[in-house]
């Protein structure tokens, strides 16, 4: 077993805690000249945190390749891989349909954007992120070139890729002198790749909070309180209550031993904004200490990773429901299901990057014909929001993998219910 860095959640915490701190600091005083904040935001925050982000990005296609082929080419038939993929999906699009539909009611009966009286400029931001339809999330699944795929991060025809040549080596496994076997090792090697760099994730966390405080400090939360502090009570309650009645009612377990041990995986994500660069933690967390079977968590997490956006869903309920009521625009009930349906379909699409939610939020809004302009004021309190909703988005990939491994005896629970 690979061993993790002793204290790490700890440290974490520290760089986290010292990047606000010192971000803080260099943004609301004028102790240093201004050349020495410019310094220390490029040369110091911004290059450490770009450096460390893309230590992890470089590890991202070759894990879920590597981790996805081992783990279907391990299982035993193709009749339970469908079992699997059923399951998978089925669940975590269910509670994606949970989190926007707790949004949709949240919204309506709290009314954030009924007084809404803000100054903030509403017009758009120069480039805004295009929204990408239907027809091209379907189409962009089977790829033409998946060198192509994966050297633009292209998750879901990596995911196919992944599925359909792990098929072909389980059935060609006794052809080809059981190449399933190397594969596994080369897993083995990321993962050891992971440790490696996760020791130096203190450093990146501090870099990466440390760019965003001292880049816009806290004053931009005054102006949408109320949209802001509905939205994180709704991403903890969903974290905290939804996934508690999934773990209890349908696993069979417990849900504190589960959010004890993810901790680290929570920390990182959220220091992240990427449910795509923490897939690499959440792998090791979900198989060595919530004892997940290591094939079982190989398909169930980087699929999680790229269609599992309950925090995201959450933000794109509420957001519409925000806009609406700040426009002055009542929403009828056939359309809050349409944002229901819209939501959880386009979650399926939204890249595992920082602030993808937006990109889909553009085309509910465009469903409905609210205004556009208005992106700009969710924009403008989204990045720390974001880091909530990653959290909670690789909270939800963890649990459904340990209840899909209940459900398929593929748990060990003596190493879930054990306290290390």
């Amino acid at each position: 077993m690979i061993d993790t860095p002793k204290n790490l959640t700890r440290n974490i915490l520290v760089g986290l805690i010292l990047g606000f701190v010192v971000g803080a600091f260099l943004f609301y005083t004028n102790f240093f000249p201004s050349s020495v904040d410019a310094f220390v935001e490029k040369y110091i925050f911004k290059m450490g945190g770009d450096i460390f982000m893309n230590l992890l990005k470089l590890l991202v296609v070759p894990l879920v390749f590597f981790s996805l082929v081992t783990g279907i080419s391990s299982l035993g038939s193709s009749q339970s891989l469908g079992k699997l993929t059923f399951k998978t999906v089925g669940f975590y699009l269910l509670t994606t349909g949970i989190a926007v539909s707790l949004a949709l009611l949240a919204g309506s009966f709290f009314q954030p954007g009924s007084n809404y009286s803000s100054d903030i400029a509403m017009a758009a931001p120069s480039s805004l992120p295009q929204g990408q339809g239907i027809y091209s999330t379907i189409v962009g699944i089977f790829p033409s070139n998946i060198i192509q795929a994966m050297a633009e991060n292209q998750m879901l025809a990596i995911v196919f890729f992944s599925i359909i040549f792990g098929l072909a080596l389980n059935k060609t496994n006794h052809l080809t002198g059981n190449l399933s076997d190397s594969f596994a090792k080369l897993n083995t090697v990321f993962l050891q790749l992971i440790v490696m760099i996760m020791s130096f994730a203190p450093l990146g966390v501090f870099c990466l909070i440390g760019k965003f405080v001292i880049a816009d400090g806290l004053d931009i939360f005054q102006d949408v309180l109320a949209y802001v502090v509905l939205l994180i009570a709704l991403l903890l309650f969903h974290a905290a209550f939804t996934y508690s009645m999934f773990l209890k009612f349908i696993g069979g377990l417990n849900p504190l031993t589960f959010y004890r041990k993810m901790k680290d995986v929570a920390l990182f994500a959220f220091s992240t904004s990427s449910s795509a660069a923490t897939i690499p933690v959440t792998l090791r967390t979900v198989n060595q200490d919530l004892g997940v079977n290591q094939n079982v968590a190989s398909f169930v997490v980087p699929v999680g990773a790229t269609i599992n956006m309950d925090g995201t869903a959450i933000m794109q309920g509420l957001a519409t429901v925000f806009i609406a009521q700040m426009s002055g625009i009542d929403l009828t009930l056939f359309q809050y299901i349409q944002v229901v349906l819209l939501a959880v379909a386009t979650s399926i699409g939204t890249a595992a990057v920082p602030s993808a939610g937006t990109i889909t939020l553009i085309i509910i809004l465009q469903q409905f014909n609210l205004p556009l302009e208005a992106i700009g004021i969710i924009l403008a309190v989204d990045r720390v929001l974001d880091m909530i909703r990653t959290s909670v988005n690789v909270t939800g990939d963890a649990a459904i993998a340990c209840i899909v491994a209940k459900t398929e005896n593929q748990l060990d629970e003596n190493i879930f219910d054990s306290k290390a």
